[in-house]
C-alpha cells in the first residue's frame, strides 16, 4: 500500500496509526473547537489501565473533578464541565479505573480501592502534564480527594469536597443497604448509568459497591481516611447539603474538625446532588473559593 501513497501522505498515516498505539493519548474534539470552549476525551495508561478523561478550558489552573460512586465525568459533572470558566481553569474530569469509559477492567473493591484511585488520580494528571491540581469530588469523590491531598499535599492547590464521609457507622451501613437494588432507584437517578453500563454491570456493581464500602464497618471506628485528615495541607471548602439523605451532617461537621483551616458551608435545600440541582451556586461558590488568594 505504501507504494501508492505519496511520502506526505504516508507520513500522516504513520502518525495516526502511531498515536492509536494502545497506551497513548487520543483526544477527540467536541463541538465550539473554534471558540477555545472545545471538549476533548481521551485515553491514557495509567498503573497499568486505561483512564478515560474528558477535558475543558485553557486557564492556568488546573481542575480535577472526582466522580461519586458508579459515576463518570459525562454522567456526574455536566453543569461543571460546561459553565465553570475556560478562561480561569484547565477542568479535567476523570473515569476511575472500572467506572464510565475506564474499562476494562469490571470495578472491584479491594479494601485500599480509595488509595487506589487517588493515586491514579494524580497520576493521570501528571501523565496528563500538569504541574500542580486543585480537587473537586463528591461522594466518593469527595473521600478520594481527601486521600489525595493527605498524600501528595505538594501536588494539591486547593480542594472542594461534598457528600464525603471519613468513616462508617451503623447509620450508614443502613443507608448503603437501601440502595443495594438499583431496581428500586427512581428512574432519574437510574436511567443515565443503566444507559452507561446496562442493567446487568450497574446493577452488580452496585452490590459490589455496597459489599465494598461495608468493609469498613468492620475497620477500628469504621475508618476510611479519618487517620489522614490532619496530614491535608491544602485550603478545602466542604460543602454539604443540609437535606442529604446519603450523608448525614456529621460528616461534614466531623472533617471540618479535623482538616486545619477548612471551611464548611452549608446549603439548606442541598440533597447529595447539590452540585447538578444547585449548578450556579455551586460553580460560584467553587469558582470563588478556587480563586482566592491564600493568605
Amino acid at each position: 500500500m505504501a507504494a501508492l501513497l505519496s511520502s506526505s501522505s504516508l507520513r500522516r498515516l504513520q502518525i495516526v496509526l502511531s498515536i492509536l498505539k494502545p497506551g497513548n493519548q487520543v483526544r477527540r474534539a467536541g463541538p465550539g473547537a473554534a471558540f477555545g470552549t472545545s471538549i476533548t476525551s481521551g485515553k491514557v495508561a495509567v498503573n497499568g489501565v486505561h483512564l478515560h478523561y474528558q477535558q475543558t478550558g485553557e486557564g492556568e489552573h488546573a481542575v480535577l473533578l472526582l466522580p461519586g460512586m458508579l459515576g463518570s465525568g459525562e454522567t456526574d459533572f455536566g453543569p461543571q464541565i460546561k459553565n465553570l470558566s475556560k478562561k480561569l481553569f484547565t477542568v479535567v474530569a476523570w473515569d476511575p479505573r472500572g467506572y464510565g469509559h475506564s474499562r476494562p477492567p469490571d470495578r472491584d473493591f479491594p479494601v485500599d480501592f480509595f488509595e487506589r484511585d487517588a493515586k491514579d488520580a494524580v497520576d493521570l494528571m501528571k501523565t496528563l502534564k500538569f504541574k500542580k491540581v486543585s480537587l473537586l469530588g463528591w461522594s466518593d469523590g469527595g473521600i478520594t480527594a481527601l486521600i489525595a491531598a493527605a498524600k501528595y499535599p505538594s501536588y494539591i492547590s486547593k480542594m472542594v469536597i461534598w457528600g464525603a464521609n471519613a468513616y462508617v457507622t451503623d447509620e450508614d451501613e443502613a443507608i448503603y443497604q437501601g440502595i443495594r437494588d438499583v431496581s428500586k432507584w427512581s428512574e432519574k437517578t437510574r436511567k443515565p448509568l443503566e444507559t452507561l453500563y446496562g442493567y446487568d454491570y450497574f446493577a452488580k456493581t452496585c452490590e459490589k459497591w455496597v459489599d465494598g464500602i461495608k468493609q469498613f464497618k468492620h475497620l477500628p471506628d469504621g475508618n476510611i481516611c479519618r487517620h489522614l485528615l490532619r496530614l491535608v495541607q491544602c485550603p478545602t471548602l466542604i460543602v454539604h447539603g443540609e437535606k442529604d439523605p446519603l450523608v448525614p451532617r456529621f460528616h461534614a461537621d466531623f472533617i471540618h474538625e479535623r482538616v486545619r483551616g477548612s471551611r464548611l458551608h452549608l446549603m439548606p435545600e442541598g440533597k447529595h446532588n447539590l452540585h447538578l440541582r444547585f449548578a450556579n451556586e455551586f460553580n460560584k461558590l467553587a469558582e470563588d473559593f478556587l480563586l482566592e488568594k491564600s493568605p
